[in-house]
């Protein structure tokens, strides 16, 4: 019988999507297939429409570096989070308004819906993950159990549970009722860059900065499979819908295509100059889509899920397991798998064109209509200064990112999270700044310290004040979970009461007739 990869199709590149000015950094599908959505260094979200011959939208209005973006599950909002410390709900329309939300003391790393788009979560430098509502516009509760920058945060499909990952090394799942943690893996070498569940739920995978992809299956809380096929930290990987294969983004400039089923690496992509920094599929699978340091989106035409399913699942029928066939926890070996992907090589030429439609013309949209920020423990509406900025935001000046494309899209981390002082970002020289930075400088340079010339007193004081601010962040989450715990028992009370209020109104009524016919009685027998 044939391996599943001698009679697969390849994958094909199918378009390319140029418009972004700088590296791009995350990627989502629409539910009805019709768009897709980046972010990227250059601060802007772009809404690709996929038809041919159609307009291409920027959305204008973060103040920093876009690091995620998802589609809500209806397709009628699509949510960004930046390094601005604020996460953004976009109307994917002409009109171009957006909602902020901001709690977070740091940069946000990742924003994601529950399934059933109620609610949004998020995850931070500040070593937090928020759950947010999304019809609300408010802030619910946080998870606070991480020691280090939190890098991603997801919903499970069913919305129970919470997984996180970060730079403590550790993968965290959280029950979303309890708002505990409830396991925490920590069998890895370096930061874990990337977490998401499978999408029945059963078993969640973990990527990390030592070039390491583990799926881990949540029924037994134990690593099934583990793969080290890249050779350099992986930034993002997507499950495809049928739980049957796996895309990965890496620094090492490749994008690898594994089989969960046979437990192998399938397909080696090489589409994008320097780093690939975000991997996603399509809702049918169809399709998935690429970004890198490149400033390119990929899409590419996925043709490997052509097989039938049916077949699988015939030739997996004989499997000991109680669990419908095939599943993640039925793979043998159950190792590290130590590919070499040479022979499996698929290389796209990083020269070739788009054969099917010249670059989309893209329209400028503005910015946030109104925001939304946490203040002392209340939810308030704020005025955007969008006609002030509107001019010096559209200008959109490209980041200077040699030393990213140079040494890999995590590597400029590292380095600020050894100097993770504010006033060192605000003072570091050197080429790694960019345009828009020293823009704020100019315009925002401090009276006192030019006549005073004492950087590192300023420095120091600016230390102090991130630090009573995140001290007054968490104080603020532990305040709001008690007022929701009073509430609930305020309502539990409320409840008793009423009902003890209708149990004795109903016995009173009760005695009251027994009464008038022991009354009545009474005068008969008389």
């Amino acid at each position: 019988m044939p391996t599943m990869a001698s009679v697969l199709e390849d994958p094909t590149l199918e378009r390319h999507f140029n418009g972004h000015k700088d590296a791009v950094t995350c990627a989502d599908f629409s539910p009805n297939h019709k768009q897709l959505a980046s972010g990227s260094v250059d601060k802007s979200l772009m809404i690709w429409n996929l038809a041919l011959k159609t307009r291409a939208f920027r959305f204008v209005g973060h103040q920093d570096v876009i690091t995620g973006v998802q589609f809500s599950p209806s397709g009628s909002l699509v949510a960004t989070s930046s390094k601005d410390r604020t996460v953004r709900l976009w109307t994917p329309s002409m009109k171009g308004e957006s909602t902020v939300f901001k709690a977070h003391t740091a940069a946000v790393r990742s924003v994601a819906f529950s399934h059933d788009g109620q609610r949004l979560v998020t995850a931070s430098d500040d070593k937090s993950v928020k759950v947010w509502s999304v019809h609300r516009q408010c802030f619910i509760y946080s998870l606070n159990q991480h020691t280090n920058w939190v890098r991603c945060a997801r919903f499970s499909p069913d919305g129970r549970l919470i997984a996180s990952c970060g730079d403590d090394r550790s993968v965290r799942l959280w029950d979303t009722s309890s708002k505990q943690c409830i396991n925490c893996f920590t069998d890895y070498g370096g930061s874990t860059t990337f977490v998401e569940f499978n999408s029945s739920g059963t078993c969640i995978a973990s990527s990390g900065a030592d070039s390491s992809l583990k799926i881990w299956d949540l029924r037994t809380n134990k690593l099934i499979q583990h793969y080290q096929v890249h050779s350099a930290g992986i930034n993002s990987f997507s499950f495809h819908p049928s739980n049957n294969y796996l895309i990965s983004g890496s620094t090492d400039g490749t994008v690898k295509i594994l089989d969960l089923l046979e437990g192998r690496l399938i397909y080696t992509l090489h589409g994008h100059k320097g780093a690939v920094i975000t991997v996603a599929f399509s809702r049918t699978g169809n399709q998935f889509a690429s970004g890198g340091a490149d400033s390119q989106v990929l899409l590419w035409r996925t043709n490997f899920d052509t097989k039938s399913y049916q077949e699988v699942l015939q030739q997996h029928s004989r499997r000991s397991t109680p669990d419908p066939p095939p599943h993640l926890s039925d793979i043998h070996p159950k190792v590290p798998h130590l590919h070499h992907p040479q022979s499996t090589a698929i290389r796209i030429s990083q020269t070739v064109a788009d054969t099917r439609s010249a670059d989309p013309h893209v329209i400028e949209l503005g910015h946030a209509v109104h925001s939304t920020m946490l203040l002392n423990g209340r939810t308030r509406l704020m005025p955007t200064q969008a006609a002030a900025n509107r001019h010096h935001s559209n200008r959109l000046p490209a980041c200077h990112v040699a030393n990213l494309r140079e040494e890999g899209w995590k590597g400029d981390e590292s380095a600020r999270r050894e100097g993770s002082s504010l006033g060192s970002q605000i003072g570091a020289g050197g080429g790694g700044r960019g345009r828009r930075e020293e823009e704020e400088e100019t315009e925002e340079i401090n009276p006192q310290e030019v006549l005073s010339g004492h950087q590192s007193s300023l420095d120091s004081t600016l230390r102090h004040i991130v630090q009573q601010l995140d001290i007054l962040t968490q104080t603020v989450s532990v305040l709001e979970e008690r007022l929701t715990l009073t509430e609930d028992k305020l309502k539990e009370c409320l409840f008793q009461q009423s009902k003890i209020f209708k149990d004795v109104r109903s016995s009173g009524e009760r005695r009251r007739t027994d009464s008038r016919e022991t009354n009545g009685s009474s005068v008969h027998f008389t």
